[in-house]
């Protein structure tokens, strides 16, 4: 099976080359994702994302820790950018994410990278936190597909995202694979730092669903297109976990989720006591039996 990425259509018509002009216009006055912090990114590091107009990469490589459907035999082709919207206290990759560890590129070296990582083999292009780049993606795209990209693209986000930018994005990204990590607002204040998580969340992904739907796969059961959910467990329930299955099975039943045991308390975790151990086996048991129970299909852990 041959499946063009959306993409290609929208660079056929010359929308892609519109969408970047747009985009490149809203981020000079950001208000890419919730926090609509209004800073002129051409000027100022000064938004939420601590980030300039420029995308700034920490890494980028074949992936094979990544979900079954993505990796494949050839792996994922991940771009991790640099900075957050999110100020997640246990985050794993706090060096990357809060302190900045990276290089800034230019849109074309960022081009040079999806070409590199094609050649490598790579079932897609995986872009990690992208939610504050948006803009340089599409630039850079601009210049990848005429040199043959040809791959799904793969927005892979931590959830807090504008259904408002996410609409002007429909076609460019084949697959969504968004965090969903709680159900409760004063949960997502006090261990992210941002107001409004799950409801602001629980939109982006009613939002990614209405473009891609539930994920579609190959003869090789690699991705191609469609929705993957991942959804971290933390302790003594801190995550919601119940209610976010609910949402997630009254969604679709057919939801690609990944219900994740890694959490270990990193970074400033154990600033929080209800959080600073691991998860049990008895949680995540309890989590995947409760996602099965409400009828969800396609349940990884």
């Amino acid at each position: 099976m041959i499946v063009k990425p959306v993409y290609k259509k929208l660079f056929q018509s010359g929308r892609l080359k519109q969408l970047a002009s747009q985009l490149e216009e809203i981020a000079r006055e950001c208000t890419l994702c919730p926090h609509r912090c209004g800073v002129d990114r051409t000027r100022t590091k000064s938004g939420r994302c601590r980030s300039g107009f420029l995308p700034i990469v920490s890494s980028w490589n074949a992936h094979f820790g990544e979900e079954p459907p993505l990796v494949g035999r050839r792996g994922s082709g991940t771009i991790f950018f640099t900075n957050c919207n999110l100020a997640c206290i246990f985050c794993q990759n706090y060096d990357v994410s809060h302190l900045g560890y990276g290089k800034e590129v230019s849109c074309r070296d960022l081009a040079l990278m999806m070409i590199t990582l094609k050649e490598k083999g790579c079932q897609n292009i995986n872009f990690v936190t992208p939610t504050h780049m948006v803009h340089t993606i599409v630039k850079a795209l601009l210049i990848a597909v005429p040199m043959g990209l040809n791959l799904p693209l793969v927005y892979n986000s931590g959830g807090y995202d504008s259904v408002e930018t996410l609409r002007m994005l429909e076609d460019v990204f084949d697959i969504y694979m968004p965090d969903l990590k709680y159900s409760e607002e004063k949960i997502g204040h006090c261990l992210s730092g941002v107001k409004g998580y799950p409801e602001t969340a629980m939109n982006a992904i009613r939002e990614m669903h209405r473009q891609v739907g539930d994920l579609k796969m190959d003869e090789e059961r690699i991705a191609y297109r469609g929705l993957l959910v991942r959804h971290l467990v933390l302790p003594d329930g801190r995550a919601g976990s119940r209610a976010i299955i609910d949402f997630l099975s009254g969604l679709s039943r057919h939801t690609y989720l990944n219900i994740m045991d890694q959490y270990r308390p990193l970074y400033r975790a154990r600033e929080c006591p209800e959080i600073c151990r691991r998860v049990t086996i008895h949680e995540i048991d309890d989590t995947v039996d409760y996602a099965r129970k409400a009828g969800m299909t396609r349940v990884i852990f």
